[in-house]
């Protein structure tokens, strides 16, 4: 009787042992490499919350960066601090504008692969206020509105038809007062370092995107070389279609 107690015990405490290795394996990362997000204009940090939980429960690290919005070289700084933080290596992802800074910042030898999700990915000399010439103007370009000190925003109405129009109209109307005034200027501003040419690159295209033309979108996949992805979403697919942006992501995170 005394025998089969002790080894009753002796499989019990197996038993805990292994569920607090496993444990430990479901809380430990399935990678080295942080997923830094980097948010576009007439956005902040949040327009990344449906994408975040879904990465964070692959035991990825997340960093959503905050733009402060004032300029690219500003933009491109408050990447490259984040990127600098992290001790392994880095899948950068850029929305829209943050397309612009990543290819700007992503400098770092740790920076292992560029996502680009309905986003601009300029060469170098050019502007985003150029780059799409040879496109159709958008249909939500001509509603940003400039206030007397050179900044632009979409109203509510504009973000729910053009910017976001995929999303519950409540979702958009939060994120539409979350917006961060842009300067017009920065449309002026040139890239003057395009990482996308000697790193891995992703692009989501975003189909029925009405802020980037989806054919110049498409342009700038081709040009990258990119594993592409369409989905058919507005200029925020990453709030309407989160799973396949994030499948996209992870795909970046394995290679």
């Amino acid at each position: 009787m005394k025998n089969a107690t002790k080894t009753a015990l002796l499989l019990s405490a197996a038993f805990s042992a292994a569920a607090a290795l496993s444990n430990q394996a479901l809380a430990a990362p399935v990678s080295d490499t942080t997923v830094v997000l980097v948010h576009g204009a007439f956005a902040d940090g949040s327009s990344w919350n449906a994408i975040t939980p879904l990465l964070q429960a692959k035991g990825l690290k997340v960093v959503s960066v905050q733009n402060p919005l004032s300029s690219l070289a500003d933009d491109v700084a408050a990447v490259q601090r984040v990127v600098d933080a992290q001790t392994g290596k880095v899948v950068l992802v850029g929305h829209s504008w943050g397309g612009a800074v990543i290819t700007q910042a992503g400098v770092s030898d740790k920076i292992k692969a560029l996502v680009y999700v309905a986003a601009f990915a300029p060469s170098e000399g050019e502007t985003l206020g150029t780059v799409g010439k040879d496109y159709p103007l958008p249909p939500g370009v001509p509603t940003l509105k400039p206030d007397s000190n050179g900044n632009l925003e979409l109203s509510p109405e504009s973000y729910a038809k053009n910017f976001a129009q995929d999303i519950p109209a409540s979702t958009s109307a939060v994120l539409a007062t979350t917006q961060g005034l842009f300067p017009a200027k920065a449309f002026g501003e040139p890239i003057t370092f395009a990482a996308w040419k000697n790193k891995p690159n992703y692009y989501i295209v975003a189909t029925k995107d009405r802020m980037i033309d989806p054919g110049l979108q498409a342009a700038f996949a081709k040009k990258l070389n990119a594993v592409t992805t369409s989905v058919p979403a507005s200029h925020v697919p990453m709030l309407s279609q989160p799973k396949a942006v994030a499948d996209v992501i992870l795909a970046a995170v394995k290679r």
